[in-house]
C-alpha cells in the first residue's frame, strides 16, 4: 500500500517575524522554518500504517517550496517516511490554493496512492483549502478534522464537528484525509533515521514536469494577497448591537471608513 503525506514548510513558532517594506509577505530572511505542525500529525497517522504493514507500505511525502523546503523533507524520511517528492521551481510561486491543490494532484495522479494525509490547515495561511480541493480534483472521497483512524480494508475515521462533537465515517479506499492537532503523539527523528534519511531518494520535480505549468502562479491565481499588516494598536473597543445583519451592516460600514474595503 502506498501512503502519500502532503507537507509544507512554515515559520517556526518562535520565529520573529516582520513584514516585508512593500508588505507582500514576511521577511523570510534569516528566520527558522519547520513543517507545519497539522502535517506533522498528518505524517505520524501514516508512519503508524507503515508501523503495523511493515515492508508492505510506503509512505512518499511531498512538498512545494524553494531549496529551503529540503530541509522539512529530510525530517520526514528520518522519521521513517520512505521517499521524498520536491516540487522546487519559481513558477509556483503567487500559486493560490487552487493552483496548489492542481500541482498536488499531479504528483498523486503519478504516484497513485492508496491514501493520501494532509494536515488540517497550513499554519501561515489557515485557509483549510487545499486538502478538499486537491480531492475534488482526482475526485477522492474525503474527510478533514481527522482524530484516529483505523485500516480495516476500508478507512474508518473519526472526525471532529464543530462543537467538539465526534462523527464516525467509513470511506473506501482510496481517499483522502485531512488530520487534526493533536491526533497523535507525533515522533522525533532518531539518529538513526537522520543517517538513513542522506540515502534515502528525494526527487525534484517541475510545474512543467508535472504538466501544470500554464495551470499554477500568480497569473493564474483566483485568490491574490494585497497586503499583510500588522493590525494597529487601539486604546479602546467599539462594540456592535443589534440583529446578526445589523450588526454585520454596522461592521461593513467601519471597514469601510477605515478605508479597508
Amino acid at each position: 500500500m502506498k501512503v502519500m503525506v502532503c507537507l509544507k514548510q512554515v515559520p517556526h513558532q518562535d520565529a520573529r517575524l516582520e513584514v516585508r517594506a512593500d508588505g507582500s509577505w514576511i521577511q523570510e530572511d534569516n528566520i527558522k522554518f519547520e513543517i507545519n505542525s497539522y502535517d506533522s500529525y498528518a505524517l505520524e497517522e501514516a508512519l503508524q500504517l507503515k508501523d503495523a504493514g511493515g515492508a508492505d507500505v510506503e509512505v512518499v511525502v511531498v512538498t512545494i517550496g524553494p531549496d529551503r523546503a529540503t530541509q522539512a523533507l529530510r525530517t520526514a524520511l528520518g522519521m521513517g517516511a520512505d521517499r521524498a517528492i520536491h516540487v522546487n521551481d519559481d513558477a509556483t510561486e503567487g500559486s493560490d490554493a487552487l493552483g496548489i491543490a492542481k500541482i498536488l494532484a499531479a504528483v498523486a495522479r503519478e504516484e497513485n496512492p492508496e491514501i493520501i494525509f494532509c494536515g488540517l490547515m497550513a499554519e501561515d495561511g489557515n485557509f483549510a483549502a487545499v486538502p478538499p480541493m486537491l480531492a475534488e480534483l482526482i475526485d477522492l472521497p474525503s474527510a478533514t478534522g481527522v482524530l484516529s483512524t483505523a485500516n480495516n480494508g476500508a478507512m474508518r475515521v473519526e472526525r471532529e464537528l464543530e462543537g467538539g462533537a465526534i462523527e464516525v465515517v467509513d470511506l473506501p479506499k482510496p481517499c483522502l484525509l485531512t488530520v487534526q492537532t493533536g491526533a497523535n503523539q507525533v515522533r522525533y527523528a532518531s539518529l538513526k533515521g537522520i543517517m538513513q534519511a542522506k540515502k534515502k531518494p528525494v526527487d525534484t520535480k517541475t510545474a512543467a514536469d508535472l504538466g501544470v505549468a500554464d495551470q499554477i502562479g500568480a497569473a493564474n491565481a483566483k485568490v491574490t494577497v494585497n497586503k499583510i499588516y500588522v493590525p494597529p494598536k487601539a486604546d479602546t473597543a467599539e462594540l456592535l448591537e443589534g440583529s446578526t445583519d445589523e450588526v454585520v451592516g454596522q461592521l461593513v460600514g467601519k471597514i469601510r471608513e477605515l478605508g479597508l474595503l
